[in-house]
């Protein structure tokens, strides 16, 4: 796939990192239940601390009571694109472990990123399949909870829009500007060798 502004990686990795973006622009398009299944089944075999899998989705598919449902959880600056995409996924990670050998609950430390490694296979698979998925920090996390009744040792993390790329025309202007694959920072910005990096 070639963009306007083709990313170029600094070292040969697989073109399947670079290519994957995160655009707001998606078809209307519905998304078959067999292939988000298979996106979510990518993200199920994600790596996880200690086999703890704290991650947990919600979805639902386009113009079904699910997708109702998870709408009003995205705020409106990002449902206002989001609305157009086939599947809308929201992210949780369990908060705490339940100790094997005394029974108590205690914090588990790295639950975020346990699913954030979930989010990225998800991503990835999508990719793969020919579609895009566009992760979302601006969610009400109050509605996230309490619409669903999760659990209260979970956190809501991020919602996902899954679907096929559309046009930027079909933008508002000042999303239509941004609807280019971004940069990354320099590799020694963020990778130090016996030292913290200073990017």
């Amino acid at each position: 796939m070639s963009f306007l502004h083709p990313r170029k990686p600094a070292h040969d990795i697989d073109p399947l990192f670079a290519n994957r973006w995160s655009p707001r622009s998606f078809t209307s398009d519905p998304l078959p239940e067999s292939d988000l299944k298979i996106i979510l089944e990518a993200a199920r075999w994600a790596p996880s601390g200690s086999n703890r899998q704290p991650w947990r989705f919600i979805y639902g598919l386009r113009g079904t009571p699910a997708w109702e449902k998870i709408g009003p959880v995205l705020m409106d600056s990002n449902f206002r694109w989001a609305r157009n995409a086939g599947a809308l996924i929201l992210v949780y990670s369990r908060q705490t472990i339940r100790d094997d050998k005394t029974g108590e609950s205690k914090n588990l430390y790295s639950h975020a990123f346990d699913a954030g490694a979930a989010w990225v296979s998800l991503a990835l698979q999508a990719s793969k399949l020919g579609y895009h998925a566009h992760a979302m920090g601006g969610i009400h996390h109050d509605k996230a909870m309490d619409i669903f009744s999760v659990p209260r040792d979970f956190r809501p993390e991020v919602a996902i829009a899954v679907g096929k790329m559309g046009s930027p025309d079909d933008l508002p202007e000042e999303l239509r500007l941004r609807e280019v694959p971004s940069d990354r920072l320099p590799l020694d910005a963020i990778a130090g060798e016996g030292t913290f990096p200073e990017g």
